[in-house]
This record gives C-alpha cells, structure tokens and sequence, in this order.
C-alpha cells in the first residue's frame, strides 16, 4: 500500500477510503504507467491507478494520452485480462459514467439484475440519479427511464420508476394494494420515511420484513424490501451485497462507494459478519485483483 495515503491530510474528514495522493505528480506517474504497460506490469499499474482518487484517474487519462497519444484505457485491456482488467477499468470511468455503466450492464443480455438497479436506485440521492440520467443518454443514446420500463413490468416496473400515495390499512387486508407503498416510499425524505416506517411495524405488530414476505411476492417483494433496507440502513444493505464475495458485484460496489462512504460500510460489514472486510477480501480472492481490492478497502477494522 502507498505509505503517502497515511500521510495525507487532503481528506481525512471524508468516510471514504480512497483519498487524494498528497504527491501528485501526473506526468511522472504517466511514463511510470507507460512503461508497465508495455512490460504488463500488474503490480504497478494497481499500485497508481487504486492510489489515486477519481479526479487524479481523469487528469492521468488526459495526460496519458497527451504525452503517449495514445488511449490508457485502450492500453489497460491490451496489458491486462480477467477480473483485474475489469476492475482497472471501472477505475479509469468518471464517476456518473461507472453508475451508468452499471444500470446498462444490469439490463444488457438475457436477464435483468434487478437488485443492481435497486441498489443504485436506492442508494443515490435525486440530484445524482439526474446526473446519471443525463450521462446515460450522453453515453448509450438511450433514455434510461424507457429502458427501466422496458427491462421490468408489473407494479415492479411502477417501484422502479414511480411516485403514489397511505399506508398502514394496505397491510392488513388480504389483498395488499402496491400503489400506496410505491408512492409513499418513492416520495419522501429519508428521515420521514423512518418515522413513517416505525407507526407501520407498531400498527401492525409484524417487521415489514415479514410484512412483504406475506402481502407481496417476485420482483416487487424484491424492491419493497431493498427500499426499506436502504432507508432504514443503508451501509448495512451495502455491506450485505459485498459480502456476496464474487466479483464482479463485490468490486463494482466498492468502486462506486470508495470515494464517499466505505468506511461506514466497512463498520457495518464488521458488524454484520463479525469480521472485518479487509480480512474477508484476503479469503476470497488472490493476486493482483486481491491486491487491489485491499488498496481499495485501504485497513483492518
């Protein structure tokens, strides 16, 4: 691990792991990747490209291709191969483009990854699914509201993309009405949706967990239980899809956390499993993907 993340003070006041490289230096760093490239060095080109924020990732994709004329990413796929390629290329994606990236990869081929779409959809805040919405359109020339509709069906397909209307009496009939969860859970801050959430379990006298196991079923279960998990804990919901341990689910939601929040992440894997994550990673995996990982998971809890 690089010894000039613990000696940063760039962004100690962040919960993510990935921080600033305090020494910076994109053009030295440049023909260092050049030069392991062209030797398919693994060992170098994981130790810059998981000791450097996002932002230095884009400066050293520009520079690269400004001192070499040549493409890093391009040259990234040509080095390497496997899991190791994959994750050194999410890497090199901005932000918005790697959220992106991952709803297409969750609707692409036979299949849906309907709990990738709930993570991101959960996970992220309004302003930022905008962002990603437009950066979808920009990079796959497809609206992505229109892809979800078509990827999904059903009161699904409402949760997904949806906004409705009360609560506690739909619970308590035989027949579960949808609409007013999908409103009400799609529509509210997440402070309120707590406190809304609690009146549920008391009124009812049964965990909403159960709640939904009884009153709803497939893809919508699915999605009501993902939502509430989100609003209720989501570092605990997190920790709980990287504790699957299979790339590439594991390293896609550590890329995509890194750099905001993993370190709470990391407290309620520890939490969770009674073991840290960095510890866990080092069963699970080997070699350079392995090496990157715990870079990117940075210590032991």
């Amino acid at each position: 691990m690089d010894p000039e993340y613990f000696r940063s003070d760039m962004c100690w006041g962040t919960l993510g792991t990935v921080r600033p490289h305090s020494n910076f230096h994109p053009d030295r760093d440049v023909w260092e990747l050049q030069t392991a490239l062209e030797k398919k060095d693994c060992g170098t080109i994981v130790r810059i490209l998981t000791n450097r924020n996002n932002a230095q990732r884009q400066v050293l994709v520009k520079t690269f291709e400004e001192l070499t004329q040549k493409d890093l990413g391009s040259e990234v796929k040509r080095a390497l191969s496997g899991e190791v390629e994959a994750l050194m290329l999410e890497l090199l994606m901005p932000p918005l483009h790697f959220e992106a990236y991952r709803l297409q990869m969750a609707m692409a081929g036979v299949g849906t990854d309907e709990e990738t779409l709930l993570e991101i959809l959960c996970t992220r805040t309004s302003s930022e699914l905008k962002e990603i919405d437009e950066v979808y359109k920009k990079m796959f020339k497809k609206d992505l509201e229109k892809e979800l509709r078509s990827e999904t069906s059903g009161d699904f397909a409402k949760l997904v993309v949806a906004l409705l209307n009360t609560l506690v009496a739909t619970l308590n009939g035989k027949k579960c009405d949808a609409t007013p969860w999908i409103d009400i859970l799609t529509s509210r801050d997440p402070e309120h949706l707590q406190k809304v959430l609690d009146e549920v379990e008391f009124q009812t006298g049964l965990f909403l967990d159960e709640a939904f196991d009884k009153r709803f079923s497939g893809d919508l279960r699915l999605g009501l239980k993902v939502l509430v998990q989100c609003i209720q804990n989501p570092d605990l919901y997190l920790a709980k899809r990287i504790n699957i341990m299979k790339a590439p689910q594991t390293q896609r939601v550590m890329v995509s956390h890194c750099e905001q929040d993993l370190l709470c992440i990391r407290a309620a894997f520890l939490k969770l499993t009674g073991k840290s994550l960095y510890s866990t990673l080092q069963r699970h995996f080997k070699g350079d993907l392995l090496t990157a990982l715990l870079n990117i998971c940075r210590s032991e809890d």
